[in-house]
This record gives structure tokens, C-alpha cells and sequence, in this order.
């Protein structure tokens, strides 16, 4: 279908939809043709802005709106209904984050996905992890692929310039509830963290994972977490995440042995070993001499809209014109949804857990905090909240 646009509807018009509906209508190959929200007053309103029909259940719209793709910006457990019934349809994917809100059921929307690829092989599958379009992390990337770091030993991720009011947790009726959102900062602002973690280095081997619920806010889900990755190499990762700190901080350290990575304010700084750090530390014959090592500065692109960037890829990958040049395909969103399983299944059980995890032990405790909640939001539930930008800078 290289030379006719691509069909798309979305389900789920919120904050995030809604953010998306806006370079939609003026990007090159694809047609916005329908929106759904079960919220009709939403729905009727994205599709007279954008110019398209409106529905009010998805299935209704996979039925009937002669669609060829669809994205999906609903609250995050309704991300695998709406993948499954959307593959069952034919249709290519493009989900928000996270793929889903434990491993069961990411499983779940990659079952659905084989099945329709045995059937269709150019079936596509996409999620939104925009932060792989940053030029800031496609460099340090290429950096550690590359080998300039050699044998990475650490990684420290102090990224807590997620802050939130307690006002945005009371924006939606879904927000922030084990039973409308299924966690916290893990389920919500981190996805994109997680993701970027295991790009750069893999799947850890273990996990041991720390969680505050509601420590400063009123909320029953997570605010607060650290957690350490220990990977088979030897290399120790280091996350520490919250929604409550003010000023944040946003820096990123991975050393190797030839060196220090930090990628801070908008800057990527590599402090180059003059030698290897792990040669020098056998060989030398003095006590306290370090290695030598050199500050520079690294250039990167700048990317404005890597939600545009990653929804171009999708189109043009339906286009045949870039099949195999995702920024993230739909299955690799498993792995993100594992980390951070895997840090509550730690903290629940108050020790360190072995990767793969125990996906039916923590579908079960989720379930068990669903049912035992007992969490009422405070006053008049208010409209979701319509302007995103805000959150990305």
C-alpha cells in the first residue's frame, strides 16, 4: 500500500490521544478517519476538531470504520483488550506505553500479534517509546555498540525530575489506583526509563527493587522506588525514580572500564581513560595514582516531537516503505513491563527476585491489591487532563 495513506483510528482521546490527534492531521501518509472514547462528549469533540467520525466503544469502530491501523492511548489495562481485538481485526498496532500493566497480559497481545503474522506476515506492531528517537540516547547507544566503554562495570539512573501534584493524580478517575492504573511511577512516567535501561544493556539477572506506596501523595500506588540490576557480566545498575521531589534531577552515569558516560541537562559528556581503568588497577605498581582521563563533550542531534517520529516510522513501515525500521517494535514493550514487575515483586516479597520473574506470583498479588483496595478519591472526579506538554520538558 506504498502509494495510498494509511486508515487510522484511535481509541482513547484523553491527554495522550488527544496530544497525538494534533500532528496527525498533517502527517504525510496516513489519514486520521476515526476517533474512540467511551467518553462521548470526548470523542464527539476530537472528531469535529480533527475532521472524522467518532465512536464511543472500539469494537464498533474496528467493525465498522474500514480502518487499516489503529493507536491505542487508553488507560493502561485496556491496552491488551484493545491490541487483541485490534490483531483479531487485521490491523496494525501502535500502542502507548506500557504495552500493558504486567507481563500476563503483554503476553497476552503477542500471542494476538503471532497469530495475525502467521496469517499476515506485514502485519505491524509498534509501542511508543519516543525517548529512542533522542539523539542524546541513540549516541550513547552507538558509544557502548560500539565498544568505546569496553567492559561496563555501573550504571546510575538518579532520574527524579518526574514531578506531580497531587492535583494530577486527582485529574482522572483511573489515575493512580491499583485497580484503574495497576502502579505508580513504575506503570506511568518510568516505561520509557525501563525501556531505554534494557535497550542500552539487556535484561538484568536479578532485581531488588525498594517501593513507597503513596509516601507523598495521597495515592495507594507507588511514588518513591530504587532499585539495583545485577546482570551476568558483572555490571550493576542502579534506578531511582520519584514523583515527589522538587528541584528533580535527570542524570545518567555508565562507566566502563575506558571511562565515564554522563548524559546531564541536555549534554553528553565522556571522561575518556587514557588506558584501560581494569588493567591499570592489576598492573600498576603505586598505591594511589588514577588513570588518566580526558573531558569532552559529545555532540547530538536534537530531535523536536519523538512522537511524531516514532508514529512516522509506523506509517511508513504499513507503507512498505521502512517494514523493518521501527524505533521500538510492540514485543520488545515486554521487557520493560518485566522491570517493573519485578521491582514491586521485590519489594513486595522484601527480596531480591531471579529474571525471568514469577509472572503468575505478581498477577496474583496485583489482583489481591485490587480487591482489598479500599482507596476513594477526595471530591468531584475532574476531566482528564487535554494539554501533555507540559510533562515532556
Amino acid at each position: 500500500m506504498s502509494t495510498n495513506n494509511v486508515r487510522l483510528g484511535i481509541v482513547g482521546v484523553g491527554g495522550m490521544g488527544t496530544a497525538h490527534t494534533h500532528y496527525l492531521v498533517d502527517m504525510p501518509g496516513v489519514e486520521l478517519v476515526a476517533v474512540c472514547d467511551i467518553d462521548k462528549e470526548r470523542a464527539d469533540s476530537a472528531a469535529e476538531r480533527c475532521k472524522c467520525a467518532a465512536y464511543y466503544d472500539h469494537l464498533d469502530m474496528f467493525a465498522k470504520a474500514n480502518l487499516d491501523a489503529v493507536m491505542i492511548a487508553t488507560p493502561h489495562y485496556d491496552h491488551t483488550t484493545v491490541s487483541v481485538n485490534a490483531f483479531k481485526h487485521g490491523l496494525h498496532v501502535l500502542s502507548e506505553k506500557p504495552l500493558a500493566v504486567h507481563v500476563n497480559d503483554a503476553q497476552k497481545s503477542i500471542d494476538a500479534y503471532e497469530a495475525t503474522k502467521a496469517k499476515n506476515p506485514n502485519i505491524v506492531f509498534a509501542i511508543m517509546f519516543q525517548l529512542r528517537t533522542e539523539g542524546i540516547y541513540r549516541k550513547v547507544k552507538e558509544l557502548i555498540d560500539d565498544g568505546e566503554l569496553g567492559r561496563l562495570t555501573r550504571m546510575t539512573w538518579i532520574n527524579t525530575a518526574w514531578f506531580r501534584s497531587q492535583a494530577y493524580y486527582d485529574s482522572g478517575g483511573w489515575r493512580a489506583s491499583w485497580a484503574g492504573e495497576g502502579g505508580g511511577i513504575l506503570t506511568n512516567q518510568c516505561p520509557h526509563n525501563l525501556d531505554l535501561y534494557q535497550w542500552l544493556f539487556g535484561s538484568p539477572a536479578k532485581i531488588t527493587g525498594r517501593a513507597s506506596l503513596g509516601k507523598y501523595h495521597n495515592i495507594e500506588v507507588e511514588d518513591e522506588v530504587s532499585a539495583i540490576f545485577e546482570h551476568e557480566n558483572g555490571m550493576v545498575g542502579h534506578f531511582i525514580v520519584t514523583t515527589a521531589e522538587c528541584p528533580g534531577t535527570n542524570r545518567m552515569e555508565i562507566i566502563g572500564e575506558n571511562g565515564k558516560l554522563v548524559v546531564e541537562n541536555g549534554k553528553l559528556v565522556f571522561y575518556r581513560n587514557r588506558q584501560s581503568m581494569l588493567k591499570f588497577c592489576n598492573e600498576t605498581k603505586t598505591s594511589f595514582d588514577i588513570v588518566e582521563n580526558w573531558y569532552t563533550e559529545i555532540p547530538v542531534p536534537n530531535v523536536k516531537d519523538g512522537h511524531a517520529v516514532v508514529t512516522q516510522r509506523f506509517i511508513n513501515a504499513i507503507r512498505n516503505e521502512t517494514p523493518n525500521d521501527l524505533f521500538a517494535h510492540g514485543t520488545e514493550g515486554i521487557k520493560s513491563v518485566t522491570l517493573a514487575n519485578g521491582i514491586m515483586l521485590s519489594s513486595f516479597q522484601g527480596k531480591t527476585i531471579d529474571v525471568p520473574i514469577d509472572a503468575d506470583t505478581f498477577e496474583v498479588k496485583l489482583k489481591e491489591l485490587i480487591a482489598t483496595s479500599t482507596y476513594i478519591k477526595p471530591g468531584e472526579e475532574k476531566k482528564e487532563i487535554q494539554d501533555f506538554k507540559a510533562s515532556w520538558k
